[in-house]
């Protein structure tokens, strides 16, 4: 074999190589191609339909703008109504304003006056209730006197009654002994000589008033309430001269409280009811026989 013969055939055998190296290539890109072609496809149909439904919201869009666009026109309109009404409500409201100001003032210079007339009357009032007060005091006062007196003479009465039973019982008694004297005496035919009194006759003993605490001044304070129980405990007792039924005077300033009856006594502390309360009374208040 010659040496062109070998050199064609190396020739030949490079260039089958070569064009199969060509033909195996060609082939590999065909596939790659195709794969990236139905790729490229697949997501060109996807972005087509995101298309379409990005469309489909931009017209959704566009309708909502449009609908909210005719509304708000129509909220302008409406609210450029209502504008227009309310500045007509406020042209009212400032001329009613201006009507109530001048009734204010008319009224301020009313209430003025009637204020400075009801200082007047308060004045009036608050002397005529210390005037009232005052009276009430002196009612009380009299009355207080008036009950005592009233007990007194009560009192006085029925020591009368008893010494007028006495003193019946007592004639009774004497009529009776002067028949049985009589008729003793009868068969002698003496006659009794009238009575004569043992003892010398003597006016009917009075008893002795009432304490006259006026004449004692005693003074003390209240150291117990008991409103419940309408009782109240002075800070003075047996050692300073009181006794039951002894009437003390509760004052507290120049104003009359009330009055307590004693009821019971002990030596540093007395206990008694209340009466005539016109206040109630507190601890620490005046107690004194005189007022």
């Amino acid at each position: 074999m010659s040496t062109l013969t070998k050199i064609l055939i190396v020739l030949l055998t490079l260039s089958s190589i070569f064009l199969c190296g060509i033909v195996v290539t060609w082939i590999a890109n065909t596939d790659n191609y195709k794969q990236k072609y139905d790729g490229q496809r697949a997501q060109i149909g996807s972005l087509t339909e995101e298309l379409n439904s990005l469309k489909k919201q931009v017209n959704q869009k566009i309708e909502e703008k449009a609908a909210l666009k005719a509304k708000l026109n129509n909220d302008i309109a409406a609210m450029r109504i209502k504008s227009d009404q309310l500045q007509n409500q406020l042209k009212t409201a400032e001329s009613e304003k201006a009507l109530l100001l001048q009734k204010v003032n008319n009224w301020a210079s009313v209430m003025e006056a009637f204020s400075q007339t009801a200082d007047n009357k308060e004045l009036l009032l608050k002397n005529t209730l210390e005037g009232l007060n005052k009276a009430k005091e002196k009612q009380i006062k009299l009355e207080k006197e008036l009950n005592e007196t009233t007990a007194y003479l009560e009192e006085r009465m029925v020591i009368m009654a008893s010494l007028e039973a006495d003193k019946k019982r007592l004639l009774e008694e004497k009529t009776d002994l002067q028949k049985k004297l009589d008729r003793f005496l009868l068969p002698t035919g003496r006659v009794a000589p009238p009575a004569a009194p043992v003892t010398p006759k003597r006016d009917i003993a009075k008893p002795a008033r009432p304490i006259q605490t006026k004449d004692i001044n005693l003074q003390g304070r209240i150291t117990d309430v008991d409103l419940k129980n309408s009782m109240a405990a002075i800070s003075i007792g047996a050692a300073d001269g009181v006794a039951k039924n002894m009437k003390f005077h509760i004052t507290r300033g120049d104003e009359f409280i009330c009055d307590i009856l004693i009821t019971e006594v002990d030596t540093e502390e007395a206990v008694g009811v209340l009466d005539l309360i016109v206040q109630q009374p507190r601890v620490g208040d005046n107690a004194a026989t005189n007022l």
